[in-house]
């Protein structure tokens, strides 16, 4: 079982440790996004220090309804104790975590300040 928090914000927030190429890992509090379908958004200047190869770019639809262009790199993370091999979006924001990452799993939630997060592998 994955663990998290619900913080001041009102985020459900989870730590998640990500590999790069260079086998570097970085501890990564990552907000979960039930909106966003991808598996993981971070920061550029993350990724260039995990040295995360290039796979190209894809067209993301914002919160706000724009349009952008997003590289996507190649990560692992570990999930459920796991590496699992992962797109990553290089975005300007704080890290969060997508539906296709959360895929397979039941996630819940209680929606209230210091809240617990739990992310439960389906069987």
């Amino acid at each position: 079982m994955i663990n998290g928090t619900v913080t001041a914000n009102r985020e459900a927030v989870i730590a998640l440790d990500v590999i790069g190429s260079n086998q570097k890992r970085e501890k990564v509090e990552a907000v979960i996004d039930t909106g966003f379908n991808g598996y993981l958004t971070l920061p550029s200047d993350l990724s260039r220090i995990l040295e995360l190869p290039l796979a190209g770019n894809r067209r993301a639809t914002l919160g706000d309804g724009n349009v952008v262009v997003l590289d996507v790199c190649i990560a692992k993370t570990l999930w459920h104790g796991q590496e699992r091999e992962i797109l990553v979006l290089q975005s300007g924001s704080v890290p969060l975590v997508g539906m296709s990452l959360l895929y397979g799993n039941r996630l819940i939630v209680d929606v209230i300040e210091d809240g617990d997060v739990a992310i439960e592998l389906l069987p």
